[in-house]
């Protein structure tokens, strides 16, 4: 009789059928992200065939730039921001959109209906709608509320903040459906033996259903850090980065290095930093995260 584990080795798919799909992985990330990684180290203008190479040079300029410096901390301050008040906010409507109430239905859409617009359009929304003249500032002078009237966009202690709100508007609701489903999978029984023991909704909250929603709580945090480092259109389309550089992230600062200033080196070497902030951060995160799903588990 011949061995299990021989049969299975001699019916297994040969290993060159993934080549094919290797070598394509091969063309279009590795080899154009390793070209991109050299770049970084050159003085290069996106244009001319010349380029000499200096080493260091760019990273060492980053640092000495108070631009790309201010840029790194409105990155992480974005990040951070959205991640602690979006997912908060999707797990509130995601625990009243999972209650009995008759019109749970219709509200799910409603608020999941802002996530599938495309974000460029969104922010171009809130562009007019949080204007001087647009939509919000009218509704305070209805209600009286006139002399308040902040320029959200315009004011360098509100522009950033307003960036915040309008992506924690619009993706509230995504967030909301992933923890909707991990609520959703937690079988009713469990609910009703804690309240036979009488156990109050906070305690039940804590102590049962937040350790059964550890994967979907992990899963909304690595989207939402990974999402809000590399956050480009929303930033571009409401403030173009500014007043000044009062709203600029990495990602707008490479767009207008790469391609208003010419120096394609020295955004690359952005790109280099961005692409090392988002894999420590992810990879962190999620670390500690699967320990605490371990633990809960």
């Amino acid at each position: 009789m011949v061995p299990i584990a021989s049969l299975q080795a001699r019916t297994g798919p040969p290993w060159w059928f993934a080549a094919p799909a290797l070598l394509l992985f091969a063309f279009v990330v590795l080899v154009p992200s390793a070209r991109g990684v050299y770049y970084a180290f050159t003085d290069w203008d996106g244009l001319s065939p010349d380029l000499a190479f200096v080493g260091l040079g760019n990273f060492a300029a980053m640092a000495d730039d108070p631009n790309a410096v201010q840029a790194v901390w409105h990155t992480l301050v974005i990040a951070v921001s959205i991640t602690i008040v979006q997912n908060g906010a999707g797990l509130l409507l995601a625990l009243g959109v999972n209650s009995i109430i008759k019109s749970r239905n219709v509200l799910r859409v409603f608020l999941f209906a802002p996530a599938v617009v495309t974000p460029i359009v969104t922010a171009y929304l809130w562009r007019n709608l949080l204007g001087p003249d647009g939509a919000v500032n009218s509704l305070l002078s209805a209600v009286g509320l006139g002399s308040w009237r902040p320029d959200w966009l315009g004011d360098p202690q509100l522009a950033l903040w307003s960036v915040v709100a309008v992506i924690v508007w619009q993706f509230s609701g995504y967030s909301m459906v992933i923890f909707l489903a991990g609520l959703q999978s937690i079988p009713k029984e469990i609910y009703e033996a804690a309240a036979m023991d009488g156990t109050g909704p906070v305690r039940r909250f804590w102590s049962i259903v937040r350790p059964l929603l550890a994967p979907a709580i992990t899963i909304n945090l690595m989207l939402s850090i990974i999402g809000g480092i590399k956050l480009f259109d929303q930033v571009y389309a409401l403030t173009g980065g500014g007043p000044g550089h009062a709203t600029d992230t990495i990602s707008t600062l490479i767009y207008k290095d790469a391609f208003t200033l010419g120096e394609f080196g020295y955004s690359i070497a952005l790109a280099v930093v961005l692409t090392i902030i988002v894999a420590v951060a992810s990879s962190g995160q999620y670390l500690v995260l699967a320990r605490n799903e371990r633990a809960a588990a």
